[in-house]
């Protein structure tokens, strides 16, 4: 379970999260919902320890959230043209493993069969020697999500993972995140400005207008209507 009690994060005089508190299950994938603004990437850096909140806790199964506890799938897939897949998938292992194996590209037999694992985890079994740079948009954010399983997280996170793909490839993607999401027990949370492509595999509801939550739902219990709420004007 991952607990978000009254966090607060500003920039100066502006609350880009404002008090919010909420509970995550594990196994579920959580989509995170509201207009440009609203708080949504603040609050994905916060529980990804890129950014510190002002005020507040975050924790995992009774347990401050640490850095190692999260890991985050960027838009861009921020992967590192020039690696192959495999590489890339490696380079999840940089926090657990020594400097130097990096330096020099050497990783154990065993590490890279756990990489290759996660790559077949996400529909990409014989791409490990593929470089990256050769892979469509969408196998790229797969493997980023293979990288991100990588790290070993308790809570897997996805910021706009899909806002350059087209409908169908960027369903295809939320289906392997879900996937990912219950395969491994993870808590999932993946921000979309087209709610509507994750209709399938949402489990649960967050809504942010100003730094709040103003939707926090089972998906069973959300409709159309509650999405266009989130995003009408306030």
């Amino acid at each position: 379970m991952l607990e978000i009690e009254s966090l607060t994060r500003r920039y100066g005089d502006e609350l880009a999260v404002d008090g919010l508190s909420t509970r995550l299950a594990r196994g579920e994938l959580t989509v995170l919902i509201g207009r440009s603004g609203a708080g949504k990437t603040t609050l994905l850096r916060c529980l990804d320890r890129l950014e510190s909140p002002d005020a507040g806790t975050i924790s995992v199964d009774d347990a401050s959230l640490a850095a190692t506890d999260a890991a985050l799938v960027f838009q861009s897939g921020a992967l590192v043209d020039g690696k192959s897949a495999l590489e890339n998938v490696l380079d999840g292992a940089l926090d657990r493993e020594p400097a130097w194996r990096e330096l020099v590209g050497w990783h154990s037999a065993s590490e890279k069969r756990v990489a290759v694992e996660r790559l077949h985890d996400v529909g990409l079994a014989g791409y490990a020697d593929r470089p990256v740079e050769a892979l469509s948009g969408g196998q790229q954010q797969r493997v980023g999500i293979a990288r991100a399983l990588h790290q070993r997280p308790d809570v897997l996170l996805a910021d706009e993972p899909v806002a350059s793909l087209d409908p169908e490839t960027g369903r295809s993607v939320l289906a392997v995140l879900s996937r990912a999401v219950r395969e491994h027990d993870l808590i999932g949370l993946v921000s979309l400005h087209q709610p509507g492509l994750a209709t399938s595999v949402a489990d649960h509801y967050l809504g942010m207008e100003h730094g709040g939550l103003v939707l926090d739902r089972p998906a069973a219990d959300v409709d159309s209507g509650d999405i266009e709420e989130v995003y009408a004007d306030g």
